[in-house]
């Protein structure tokens, strides 16, 4: 540590108050640039390094698409068991009942009762409707049942919802809630009102205008009113996708916008809620020949709406993901109900039963969160939640499926480091619980380097603000966790130089985290042993052919990171004092010096210049410092001698705490390190003059070395520094005063200064003494008063006594 030595006297043990005092200026925390993740302009699923290089083993990237791919007799529930086909029947059976029991049509309609509703209900329930006839020009998809209506023109009763069927030309009756369309731009393209109406011409009970939902007379809108402007639509449509005159792409589009519209105001949107749906699906399926991907993009809208399953998801999802891979599109998801029915995906199905369709999804949304406008209106629907809980159940999918799981992980993921970007996004990672659920997927995929390096991107993002950091550092066993995957995926370098990076953030302001992570079961083992793994010793082996430049950067930052995390542990105490006495450590931190230049490796010098200065800080308690004293001198010395500002601080700082030493003070003097030490007094920066001042005042304690210092004008420059750096910095004047009190010998006897600046020197020392004027120069009361009463005062008032007895 820096020292305040009294002449002739080796430095003194110091009170607590004044090791914590010096402890601010000498152990520094280090900061390094985050890692930077390359932009995926050609939006591909995996990375080019990434482990899924096998094709087999993942699902395709690249497909193509037809109307034939898709299943047109999608009824099957949008989740759960798939259910056994029925057998085909071509009539509809009859029930057998008894004369007395059969119901029988009147020949009057007038003259006789309805047939009870239950009776009808079982009749029509008994029918197989899970095959359906070849599509005709402007039919149903269902086939229609002889007509009743003729014997029964009164509009049918409701039926409950256990009661509820659909069949031929009777009403669809359904408890689901209502689907309302989401709101659209008015610079939306969608059907004109001149278009419905001429698709409504031969139609009689054209819908009136609505009443609001208190009003009291009957709204004209009635359900059958509002159905009955789906058929219109829907043949225009079947028209168009056979080549009419309306089949141009913006047509359609306009076609389908309306058609959602109408299907939403109906409330008819939804798993089996249109006696339409098949027939509706049938037409969207067949516009997927089209290439247009805004046609396609209203396509697939319309087809979630309606919750098509099994293959058809599929398919959809991998037309919507098609349509997210140029960035020219994105413009296509901001003003629809798509990205809903995604995020409703997620919370919906599950990932054993259709993962694959979940997996494109999520590659779809990892593409548009890269879109910052597309991020706006992800955000506004809440995705960070939604991404919690869909990898919430992709963390608890059976052994069976984890392959799946971890596939449609590396997309989601993928997704989040794309939103940590965002500043409103951040904030929601914390609120949200979502740092916390990504350290249970690191766990639960830990074998998975594809899922941990994209985990280590979003936390190495993250952990550059104090929230998340807090957040993170409050997750149980994270540093362990993190541990583990260094050592579990050392050679995966773009992991590995991520989560040092995280833990150096960490490891930045936190005593309790660099204590927590030093106390994890063999942390420096793992440390160190990725020290010396990436520890790149090639450049000195002249026999051996140079390796690939690439390679050498990669390593190289992977250090730059460990080391900082090294350099951020020893600053607590107890980390310190055992890392100071660990021969590997002080081992591997010189031989990056012997093997490195300031010119090709600055960050990394720098930060292992750092790492060691605050190692020397325990040099008493480590024979491993004390034995290598002198040769880590000689290493600061070519710092020392560097064009780098930054090296030549850190060597100071190194050679402060080590000229403590007769043995280091005698080698400075030789390789004529004083006159940097003065000269560097000119830089007019606190943090470098309170450096070299440090130097200068363990130099000082030789006699021999006064006269040398005196020749260099180390008094006036001191003196300087202390007029012009002095006020308020109280550390930094009770140093500059301990210099120039050895520099005197310690009797003021010396002629060190003219009588001019002895003058100024006593000027500023009563100035600085004067406790009233000096604590206007304090804003922080309680810490820089202290320092100015532990620290600048006694040294103050002993130099200014002496000087001022000789000058009076």
């Amino acid at each position: 540590m820096l020292a305040f030595p009294r002449h002739g006297q080796h430095p003194s043990l110091k009170t607590s108050a004044e090791i914590v005092g010096e402890a601010r200026r000498i152990l520094r925390a280090q900061s390094t640039q985050r890692p930077s993740t390359p932009r995926d302009t050609h939006r591909h699923l995996f990375a080019r390094n990434s482990i899924r290089e096998d094709r087999s083993s993942r699902p395709s990237s690249t497909f193509s698409l037809h109307a034939q791919n898709f299943d047109v007799g999608d009824s099957r529930p949008s989740s759960g068991t798939r259910l056994s086909p029925l057998e085909h029947r071509t009539k509809i059976p009859v029930p057998c009942y008894d004369d007395k029991s059969t119901p029988k049509p009147p020949a009057d309609p007038l003259d006789a009762k309805r047939p009870p509703v239950r009776t009808r209900a079982r009749l029509l329930k008994a029918t197989s409707l899970n095959r359906l006839p070849p599509l005709a020009p402007h039919a149903d998809a269902f086939p229609r049942a002889p007509s009743q209506d003729r014997f029964h023109p009164e509009p049918a009763k409701k039926l409950p919802p256990a009661q509820a069927f659909v069949s031929g030309d009777h009403k669809e009756f359904s408890a689901a809630s209502h689907v309302t369309a989401p709101r659209r731009s008015q610079s939306e393209s969608r059907l004109s009102q001149s278009s419905v109406d001429s698709g409504l011409g031969s139609f009689e009970g054209r819908p009136g205008p609505r009443t609001d939902l208190c009003g009291s007379e009957k709204n004209n809108t009635s359900a059958d009113s509002r159905r009955d402007t789906i058929e219109p639509l829907l043949q225009r449509l079947k028209a168009a996708a056979a080549g009419s005159s309306e089949a141009s792409p913006e047509n359609l589009c306009d076609l389908c916008v309306g058609l959602y519209d109408a299907l939403a105001a109906s409330g008819t949107l939804g798993a089996h809620r249109s006696k339409r749906r098949s027939s509706i699906l049938r037409t969207l399926f067949r516009l997927i020949d089209l290439d247009s991907p805004p046609l396609h993009m209203r396509v697939s809208e319309l087809c979630l709406a309606l919750h098509v399953s099994g293959n058809n998801l599929l398919n959809i999802c991998k037309l919507i993901f098609q349509i997210s891979r140029s960035e020219a599109n994105d413009v296509l998801f901001q003003n629809n109900s798509v990205l809903d029915s995604l995020l409703g995906l997620l919370l919906r199905e599950d990932a054993s039963v259709c993962g694959e369709a979940l997996f494109y999804c999520a590659g779809t949304l990892k593409f548009l969160s890269g879109n910052a406008s597309v991020v706006r209106h992800l955000l506004e629907k809440d995705c960070v939640s939604v991404a919690r809980d869909f990898i919430q159940k992709l963390c608890a999918v059976d052994d069976a499926h984890v392959a799946i799981a971890g596939h449609i992980l590396v997309q989601m993921t993928a997704a989040l480091r794309n939103l940590a970007d965002h500043p409103e996004a951040r904030p929601l990672f914390v609120s949200r619980a979502v740092i916390a659920e990504l350290c249970t997927v690191l766990r639960r995929h830990r074998q998975d380097r594809d899922v941990c390096t994209n985990v280590s991107r979003i936390y190495s993002k993250l952990s550059s603000y104090a929230e998340c950091r807090l957040a993170l550092a409050q997750t149980p066993d994270c540093y362990q966790l993190f541990l583990e995957l260094l050592s579990k995926h050392r050679q995966k370098q773009d992991l590995v130089v991520r989560l040092l990076f995280t833990l150096g953030n960490l490891t930045a302001e936190s005593d309790e985290a660099r204590v927590r992570l030093f106390r994890c079961e063999t942390s420096a083992d793992i440390l160190l042993r990725l020290y010396d793994c990436y520890q790149s010793r090639e450049e000195v082996a002249e026999e051996s052919p140079p390796p690939p430049p690439a390679s050498v950067r990669e390593a190289e930052d992977v250090l730059v990171k460990l080391v900082r995390v090294l350099a951020n542990m020893c600053i607590h105490e107890e980390v310190g004092a055992a890392l100071a006495r660990n021969t590997t450590c002080v081992r591997l931190l010189m031989e990056t010096l012997e093997l490195r230049s300031v010119e090709s490796s600055e960050a990394l010098t720098v930060n292992a210049a750092a790492a060691i200065n605050n190692l020397t800080f325990y040099h008493r308690e480590s024979a491993a410092l004390q034995r290598s004293q002198l040769a880590i001198a000689r290493l600061m010395l070519k710092l020392m001698l560097s064009a780098n500002m930054a090296a030549t601080l850190e060597a100071t700082r190194v050679y402060g705490n080590l000229s403590q030493s007769g043995d280091v003070r005698d080698f400075l003097m030789q390789n004529k390190v004083h006159r940097f030490a003065v000269a560097l007094l000119d830089s007019k920066n606190p943090d470098v003059c309170f450096s070299a001042c440090g130097v200068l005042t363990n130099l000082a304690l030789d006699p021999p070395n006064r006269a040398s210092l005196a020749l260099e004008g180390a008094a006036t420059k001191l003196t300087d520094c202390l007029r012009d750096l002095g006020a308020g910095d109280w550390q930094l004047s009770a140093q500059l005063c301990q210099a120039l009190w050895n520099l005197s010998g310690g009797d003021g006897l010396g002629e060190l200064l003219e009588a001019r600046d002895s003058k100024l020197l006593l000027e500023i020392l009563t100035s600085y003494l004067d406790e009233d004027k000096a604590l206007k120069w304090t804003e922080n009361g309680d810490y820089r008063r202290a320092s100015w009463e532990l620290e600048f005062c006694p040294v103050a008032q002993k130099l200014y006594h002496t000087w001022s007895v000789k000058y009076e």
